[in-house]
């Protein structure tokens, strides 16, 4: 009997939790109409560049009609090593002139669009087609692929999503060659790395730890050398400042200024003629003639 009661709870649960995991998708189907192919809704879903009726130049008509269903999110990244958010499918193709209905599923609780660029500005507004879903939901819509061979890019806008892998391709006809950086269809433009580097001692670093010790050694030598001559600067001037207050007691300001250069030019003559006569001291020598043997 417990073991009854248990299967019943345990049946009850996984039903309820079924039912409310489908509930958090939401269909975005009563949208308004802006004009100009853009629907919106206040739900987060939107639907730009739209057309279901008007042909592109140079189709004659609508050479098939086609449908297909996008996923996208994070799970859908897992088998590209470094990649963050993806579409199921990276690569699509149809022949030229289909009417091409996308149903667009988002499957995380972001932000995700379906964005294809380059399609005639005269038709689609600003050259795209745009699908966009705010959280898990689901939205559709249509337009009808140019003539010619060509390569469309389709990728999520949101800023970062693209780098991060949401990036795919869409060929009309035979296409016009790959898009790089496509996950699992071209390789990446820049390739990720997940080499570890060793650790290394840096020479460069060596030498610019030395450098600055040596620079702080000199600073501070040159720091004790100026404290060593200020004080001995201040151990000479507080000897002489009796001696000078005495000769400078009873002159005027500029007296004592008249003063002061003339004992800096004597003590300046003094020096000039001390070393006037080491100079000829020391060439007077170099002249003599030393006396024949």
């Amino acid at each position: 009997m417990r073991f009854g009661f248990f299967s019943i709870v345990a049946t009850s649960f996984m039903l309820a939790s079924t039912v409310l995991q489908a509930k958090e998708y939401e269909e975005h189907n009563n949208m308004m109409d802006h004009g100009g192919g853009h629907l919106m809704d206040m739900g987060g879903g939107m639907v730009m560049g739209q057309n279901t009726d008007t042909l592109p130049g140079g189709c004659d008509k609508i050479a098939a009609t086609k449908e297909i269903t996008v996923r996208a999110g994070h799970q859908y990244a897992e088998k590209f090593p470094g990649r963050m958010f993806a579409f199921d499918t990276q690569e699509f193709q149809f022949e030229p002139c289909t009417k091409l209905t996308v149903n667009f599923i988002n499957d995380d609780n972001v932000r995700h669009q379906w964005m294809m660029h380059g399609l005639p500005k005269y038709l689609y507004p600003k050259g795209m087609f745009h699908l966009e879903v705010t959280g898990p939901g689901k939205i559709s819509g249509t337009l009808i692929l140019p003539p010619g061979d060509k390569t469309y890019l389709v990728h999520c806008d949101i800023a970062q999503h693209m780098e991060k892998g949401m990036k795919a391709q869409l060929k009309v006809g035979k296409g016009a060659g790959d898009l790089p950086s496509i996950p699992g269809v071209t390789p990446y433009v820049i390739q990720d790395s997940y080499e570890v580097s060793p650790i290394l001692d840096n020479p460069i670093q060596s030498q610019d730890a030395s450098g600055a010790t040596s620079s702080n050694t000199a600073s501070q030598e040159s720091s004790s050398w100026f404290s060593g001559v200020m004080v001995i600067g201040l151990a000479i001037g507080l000897l002489i400042s009796p001696l000078l207050a005495k000769k400078f007691k009873g002159m005027s300001f500029s007296e004592g200024v008249s003063y002061v250069f003339e004992l800096i030019g004597n003590i300046l003559g003094f020096i000039y003629r001390l070393f006037s006569k080491v100079l000829q001291s020391v060439f007077s020598g170099k002249n003599k003639v030393l006396p024949e043997k």
